[in-house]
């Protein structure tokens, strides 16, 4: 029993709790008759599409913004860099990177004047970039209506202005991350006698994609920067004592956020098909909020391990609540709620679990 403590507490019991719940879904799928190669494989892509995005949120808890409510706001700027790359008509690889490349200076931009925001009302500053969120949402809004995009594929159909709510990527970079060194069994003639691996897919390059980009922030967290970074996030006093500038490790720290952020939703919107604009962003930090901190992060301390087995346990969990739930209750839409009430269900407990972990339970 004193093993079993031990395991529980260096693995965290909301972990353990979910996971079990994660195993018993997986479990699940074959006896119901869902195709297990086809919902696996969906599980390997949502982890892909969404690594990023958590990834932003766990730079912001490192210099000791907390968990970053503002994510939107670099969201906005990925999705107009890619809405500029979809007017001059940019495809594949190419197309893909410009769109990133074009986001990171507004991204820049606008993470620099969040940064000044949140320094000014330090202790909170989950709460006002909630708030700073919602209000750059209802700005955008307005402003993707009055910028002058002309493509006819972008704009409205009868005004020929403003861009359309859907954006559909298909004649330009839809899924090439997806594709790039994809091992798919079906094309590959794998297992074609197996009812259940026939169909399961491997989306190398997306999941090459993340691993570069947690590469990445893992190294600059070894660094000089990052190692001051993770001090002046867990104690900006004694920082301070040794003459650092916690502000501005901060405003570099939130200005990386954000540019993480506008590129993880090209790397989003690539694999899903689609830039979504007007309020679709909203909602869109409490995903990465929740995985984060069911991979064991707090407020305070996050590494990149929780980002990848937060994203894992979380990912997994969504794409394989909907499907098993349709199979168990048919008919209507219930099906959808039932996985709305999975999502937040998991972000409330996760919520609930952060004032254990920073005990150490």
């Amino acid at each position: 029993m004193s093993v079993l403590r031990k395991m529980a507490g260096s693995i965290g019991v909301s972990r353990l709790l979910i996971g079990g719940f994660l195993l018993c879904l997986i479990v699940a799928v074959i006896p119901l008759g869902i195709n297990p190669g086809l919902i696996y494989g969906d599980c390997l892509t949502r982890i892909g599409m969404n690594g990023t995005l958590v990834l932003a949120m766990m730079i912001s808890i490192l210099c000791g913004a907390g968990l970053n409510f503002g994510l939107p706001i670099g969201i906005l700027c990925g999705l107009l860099g890619g809405a500029i790359a979809c007017e001059y008509n940019m495809t594949g690889m190419a197309g893909l990177l410009t769109a990133c490349a074009l986001s990171v200076p507004f991204a820049a931009a606008a993470g620099w004047l969040y940064a000044k925001l949140l320094n000014h009302v330090k202790g909170s500053e989950m709460t006002v970039g909630n708030y700073m969120a919602f209000s750059m949402v209802s700005l955008m809004s307005l402003m993707w209506l009055l910028l002058p995009f002309s493509n006819a594929k972008l704009t409205w159909p009868m005004t020929g202005k403003g861009l359309r709510s859907t954006l559909t990527l298909e004649d330009n970079y839809a899924m090439v991350l997806d594709h790039f060194l994809e091992i798919d069994f079906h094309q590959l003639g794998w297992f074609q006698n197996s009812s259940i691996w026939k169909d399961f897919g491997i989306p190398t390059g997306i999941l090459l994609a993340f691993a570069l980009m947690c590469l990445i922030v893992w190294v600059f967290t070894k660094t000089k920067y990052g190692v001051m970074m993770r001090c002046s996030g867990a104690n900006p006093r004694f920082v301070e004592s040794l003459g650092v500038n916690s502000n501005q490790i901060r405003t570099v720290g939130i200005m990386i956020s954000t540019v993480l952020a506008a590129i993880g939703i090209n790397i989003y919107a690539q694999s899903y098909g689609f830039y979504q604009f007007y309020t679709a962003p909203l909602m869109m930090a409490f995903p990465a909020m929740a995985a984060i901190l069911i991979g064991g992060a707090t407020p305070k301390k996050a590494k990149v391990s929780h980002v990848i087995i937060g994203v894992i346990l979380f990912q997994s969990l969504l794409t394989l609540a909907t499907p098993v739930a349709n199979e168990l209750i048919q008919g209507g839409t219930i099906s959808e709620e039932i996985r709305k009430v999975i999502q937040n269900g998991v972000i409330i407990y996760a919520l609930t679990k952060t004032g254990a972990q920073r005990k150490g339970r």
